[in-house]
């Protein structure tokens, strides 16, 4: 068993036991993000099939410089799972230049990625002062500073809150909201729903690449379980699956039992039948009038929505009421 924090390794296994042991299997996503899963998923922003980084990162260099002149006042900048920050950059800049240096506060439950987003930032926009903070945003309590004189500008871009259901996103945000004065801004990235110029099949290829990439990554999952927990899943024996929910409008990553099998973790038999799945992870996807519905049931109004041009994704501004 490799080694690892004894109060991980616990999380680890309730988590593991909890999920395979309900009806349907489910594994929270957090588990992916072990070493090598993060390094997977830093691959697939850079797949070709997977608009959604390079489609957001587009809209801040387009949009950027006009958001120091639409909040007015000099801000104080929060970050929800900020990871390495290699987006946040490009904000950072902008309001490093309109204000004459800026704090930011990356909150995140990896240490490592605050080291290198510090380092980084440190490097490239020396007038941002960094002060990071390791918390789970989701679980943990945070704190975010605010200057004299300045409002609070919180990033929770990425579409990271695609990941949480309705209800969990308004807990999210409804968090979020304790911390901030009315009149303090959140910039939200939320990926869209299929539509008029977006197809599901897009979406789909997103999260089912060509090379295997999104598939490794889902069965990296297993990998875990089998080196921290000492399982015996045989990887060989799932496959990934990705489903476009309609109904619930979200996408859907699974790994799917190829024939009847049994896995063993921690002592405990986990059997699996022909065609049943673990569901790994939801993506939910936003129609304009989902966002304001979220907005509305978390504390915050709507002020605008910036599009890229084909309307596949969307950074939404909205103020704290």
């Amino acid at each position: 068993m490799t080694e690892a924090p004894d109060a991980l390794l616990e999380a680890v296994l309730r988590e593991a036991l909890t999920g395979l042991t309900s009806t349907p299997k489910t594994l929270s996503p957090w588990l992916f993000y072990d070493e090598h899963g993060s390094h997977l998923f830093e691959a697939i922003t850079a797949l070709p099939e997977y608009y959604l980084t390079r489609t957001e990162r587009a809209i801040f260099a387009k949009h950027g410089p006009v958001l120091p002149l639409l909040l007015k006042e000099p801000v104080t900048i929060a970050e929800l799972g900020a990871g390495s920050a290699s987006k946040t950059g490009i904000l950072l800049k902008e309001f490093v230049d309109a204000q004459s240096g800026v704090l930011y506060q990356p909150i995140d439950i990896s240490p490592t990625a605050l080291d290198e987003a510090a380092a980084s930032i440190a490097e490239k926009i020396p007038g941002a002062s960094v002060e990071p903070q390791v918390a789970n945003y989701i679980t943990d309590r945070y704190n975010i500073t605010r200057l004299p004189g300045h409002r609070v500008l919180v990033l929770y871009i990425g579409s990271s809150i695609g990941n949480f259901s309705p209800a969990d996103a308004t807990d999210i945000l409804r968090n979020l909201r304790s911390h901030l004065e009315s009149g303090d801004t959140l910039l939200l990235g939320v990926d869209l729903a299929p539509g008029e110029h977006k197809f599901v099949e897009t979406l789909i290829a997103a999260y089912d690449d060509e090379a295997g990439v999104t598939a490794a990554f889902n069965k990296n999952v297993l990998t875990r379980l089998n080196r921290e927990l000492d399982a015996d899943f045989n990887l060989d024996g799932f496959a990934h699956r990705a489903r476009w929910n309609a109904a619930a409008s979200r996408m859907e990553m699974h790994l799917e039992s190829l024939a009847a099998q049994t896995a063993t973790i921690a002592g405990q038999r986990i059997e699996f039948s022909e065609g049943e799945t673990i569901h790994t992870e939801n993506s939910y996807k936003f129609t304009q009038t989902s966002i304001l519905t979220l907005l509305n049931n978390s504390g915050f109004a709507l002020d605008l929505i910036l599009h890229d041009d084909q309307q596949r994704f969307a950074v939404v501004l909205a103020k704290a009421i």
